[in-house]
């Protein structure tokens, strides 16, 4: 693949349309993918791969699913994009709202990115505040405001993560640690009423998955209803995957803004953000908060999402996930003991971090802390064998319906194989 990715570094920026895709994570060339099916990936060079990327989370159904790839050939022989409201918008809105008690009402977007920049601009507008709080290790999209790095301290005032970035704009931006609810009450002790918003990926999937610990999303709630803050679930990443709605129904809390999008397009181009009411009638034209798109709701997206949605909510698929997610969790641990391995599988649903540790990871520095080398050497030796996961210590593994008991029985042989040639040296 070598000569592939010079010929895409001479007209791509680092070779590829999106930085993960190019294994800095791990080294390495990385595998040009030209077709996929079910639960498995075919490289240019043509060999196989068990996935475990599911394009970072919409193809929870697996690659091409067939009621998926129907609902797209039906749609596009009606037409592309019409710049006009379409009946499929309303009713994937509807089937949203009555999967997650939180919304009543839904805009579709485009991307994650779009979602939450255009929630944050919805909770200042209904705040009158221009602060909101996020998380270290919690991504929300590449909008200005929420790319930052923390600082000293248990929680500080960001600063620009990436060149071009003005200082001005993350001033209003303020970190603390992921599950560190002693630091998010200190914030709003110093500056609650200025507050306009909480961001918080309910699980975090973009350090890898790391859970929530107990209190944590509850004192988050009980602080921005004592503050008159805003709180927002991004659930690009979790909902509809972790569980019919997504996390919030897992962990019992209720949010006011919701941003949703991966599954909820069955792996087209397809986002959302939603909430309460009084919220969401703000946005234009039905208030003054302006947000547009000309290709929101565009009907193939909106047909690929409304047929994932219907197949994952028609029969036994979060059970099937549940089952198989136990296996493959348990199986990885396993091999570890066997070979004297520390590693650490933490999971929710269909979703699972792999850490090279012996030590619980509850925040950003402690999958930092984590032996990622060693997820580099493993990654490879998995990829050797046909066993492909996301190139980065820092992503989550992502399962769908069409991993069966061959395909993980593979993947564990491969753990096994793997963990043992890095126990030999």
């Amino acid at each position: 693949m070598s000569g592939l990715m010079e010929r895409a570094e001479k007209i791509l920026p680092g070779g590829v349309s999106s930085p993960v895709r190019a294994f800095r994570g791990v080294g390495g060339t990385p595998v040009f993918v030209r077709a996929a099916q079910g639960a498995w990936l075919e490289g240019e060079d043509g060999r196989r791969y068990i996935d475990y990327i599911g394009g970072y989370g919409p193809h929870i159904l697996g690659h091409r699913h067939p009621a998926i790839v129907a609902a797209i050939e039906e749609a596009l022989g009606r037409g592309t994009a019409f710049g006009a409201p379409t009946l499929p918008e309303v009713e994937i809105a509807e089937t949203i709202a009555s999967a997650l008690p939180s919304v009543e009402m839904v805009r579709l977007v485009n991307s994650g990115t779009e979602a939450t920049m255009s929630a944050l601009r919805l909770t200042r507008a209904a705040t009158g505040r221009d602060k909101f709080l996020k998380f270290e290790g919690c991504y929300h999209g590449h909008a200005d405001p929420f790319l930052i790095a923390a600082g000293s301290g248990a929680a500080t005032i960001g600063v620009p993560s990436s060149p071009g970035v003005p200082a001005a704009v993350v001033a209003d931006t303020l970190l603390a640690p992921y599950n560190d609810l002693q630091a998010v009450e200190r914030l709003f002790e110093a500056a609650g009423d200025t507050i306009a918003a909480v961001f918080v990926e309910p699980i975090a999937g973009n350090m890898n998955l790391v859970p929530p610990l107990p209190g944590f999303l509850e004192g988050l709630r009980s602080l921005c209803d004592r503050h008159g803050s805003i709180l927002v679930f991004d659930e690009v990443m979790t909902g509809f995957r972790v569980a019919w709605g997504g996390a919030q129904i897992l962990e019992g809390v209720r949010p006011d803004l919701t941003t949703l999008g991966k599954v909820i397009g069955g792996g087209l181009p397809l986002a959302a953000y939603a909430g309460r009411r009084d919220l969401m009638q703000r946005i234009a034209p039905a208030g003054p908060v302006y947000q547009a798109g000309t290709l929101s709701g565009n009907p193939l997206a909106v047909a690929a999402g409304r047929a994932a949605l219907n197949e994952l909510g028609k029969g036994s698929a979060y059970e099937t996930l549940e089952r198989t997610g136990a296996h493959l969790q348990e199986g990885i641990l396993e091999a570890g003991r066997r070979h004297g391995i520390p590693v650490r599988v933490e999971r929710k649903g269909s979703m699972l971090g792999l850490f090279f540790t012996d030590q619980p990871v509850h925040r950003l520095e402690d999958v930092n802390a984590t032996d990622r080398p060693r997820f580099a050497r493993v990654f490879h030796k998995l990829l050797d064998r046909g066993v492909h996961l996301p190139p980065s210590p820092y992503e989550a593994m992502f399962l769908s319906t069409a991993h069966g008991d061959a395909e993980i029985a593979a993947t564990l042989e491969a753990f096994d194989a793997a963990f043992a040639e890095e126990a030999a040296g």
